[in-house]
């Protein structure tokens, strides 16, 4: 990546004034470079935006900063634009991320602060970018998770897939969906993320080739929130730079008390794991072959007698079924065929569809092959998009 960063830099130099695309004839999955800072780079790949950072987490901040600059910029104006005109300071936005980030590791505290060197932005604002999403959803979320392996797929090769469903108000963030890929240089693995710039990440995969993302599940484990715990999403970061094996990722997720009710969903090279946990307990299902989960507790050893929360139980259901009627054909192109059934069509996608009196559409996809770190993208209104993460992960 870097060799080929420096040919193009010398292309520049000799005259012809353009950043030039990789080679033509190698496939319309290729990235073209758009932009460099410090070290970091900036690719479109289709209509996607990639950025690859390397170096300290201070470095890696200023190189996003700098190579998103307004794009974080315009996150942040949407993100505070609503609660301002409610009534709510700027003062008062601050100091709720800040509280919330104060359990933080060291490591993304730098990250912040690097981007506030290269953005103009203060460092508590950019906790309130990070925090985001929260900050602007007034409304639950509702994703869902499938993964397959095993008899499900024409090799065995494991496939893991999620929808990321919110109010269709969290389209405002579409434009500015973002594949990051941090290379540290302290020896930790190389992370990638997915989701609105400058946002917590909820959509994370690593240079090992493991995956976790996370399931809303409030109305199974309740809405208490325990704020003397880190946010246990903003500790997937975490999560996939210290962990390279999925018995580390499992002891991990198994000893960090949740702050709240969650489901969480793993995977590696050759199985996949989701957890049901609320601030008192966690319980791990295993699949044999597949797993799906949305957003409620389907473990028996819960004894819940409650209703699942509005559609998840339908979702669940027809995951399963489709996962059931592909048993044998699932490779990623099926599995993207899978996650592109809408709810009415008896699949698990939402798009404008009704839910809880408020509009829910599906704002990001993602399939990925963790053997191969090959990883597929889709924003709500655009077209999958491939991605082969290994050669972006330094070495």
């Amino acid at each position: 990546m870097k060799i080929l960063c420096i040919l193009i830099a010398l292309c520049v130099l000799a005259g012809t004034g353009t950043v030039s695309a990789l080679p033509a004839g190698t496939g319309p999955d290729d990235l073209n470079l758009v932009s460099t800072f410090d070290g970091g780079e900036r690719y479109s790949a289709g209509s996607y935006d990639v950025v690859v950072l390397s170096g300290t987490y201070r470095e890696m901040g200023r190189q996003y900063g700098s190579l998103m600059k307004d794009e974080l910029l315009a996150v942040y104006d949407l993100v505070t634009e609503k609660p301002l005109k409610n009534g709510h300071t700027i003062e008062e936005l601050r100091s709720y991320a800040a509280g919330k980030c104060e359990l933080q590791p060291e490591r993304m505290k730098e990250i912040y602060a690097g981007m506030a060197e290269t953005t103009g932005m203060s460092v508590e604002d950019i906790k309130v970018l990070y925090y985001g999403l929260i900050i602007y959803v007034y409304g639950g979320s509702s994703c869902s998770f499938l993964a397959t392996w095993g008899d499900y797929t024409p090799d065995g090769t494991l496939v893991v897939s999620r929808n990321w469903d919110l109010p269709d108000s969290v389209s405002a963030f579409d434009p500015y969906n973002v594949l990051v890929v941090y290379n540290p240089t302290d020896g930790s693995n190389g992370v990638a993320t997915f989701g609105p710039a400058g946002m917590r990440p909820e959509t994370l995969m690593n240079s090992e080739g493991l995956f976790i993302a996370d399931d809303n599940a409030v109305d199974s484990g309740s809405s208490i929130t325990m704020n003397d715990r880190p946010d246990l999403i903003s500790e997937f970061f975490r999560f996939m730079l210290d962990y390279s094996t999925l018995k580390q990722l499992d002891a991990g997720v198994m000893t960090t008390r949740a702050n709240n009710a969650w489901i969480v969903n793993t995977a590696g090279p050759e199985e996949a794991y989701s957890y049901e946990e609320t601030i008192w307990d966690v319980k791990r299902r295993d699949g044999n072959g597949m797993i799906a989960a949305t957003n409620h507790f389907v473990d028996p050893e819960w004894h819940f007698s409650s209703v699942p929360a509005e559609n998840s139980a339908i979702r669940y259901d027809n995951l399963v079924s489709l996962a059931e009627q592909s048993k044998g054909r699932i490779d990623a192109q099926k599995m993207m065929d899978i996650r592109d059934i809408t709810i009415e069509n008896g699949g698990a996608r939402f798009l404008h569809s009704s839910l809880g009196g408020d509009s829910y559409s599906t704002n990001h996809q993602v399939v990925f092959v963790p053997e191969t770190r090959t990883l597929w993208i889709r924003v709500l209104d655009k077209d999958w998009q491939k991605v082969e993460l290994a050669p972006l992960f330094a070495e």
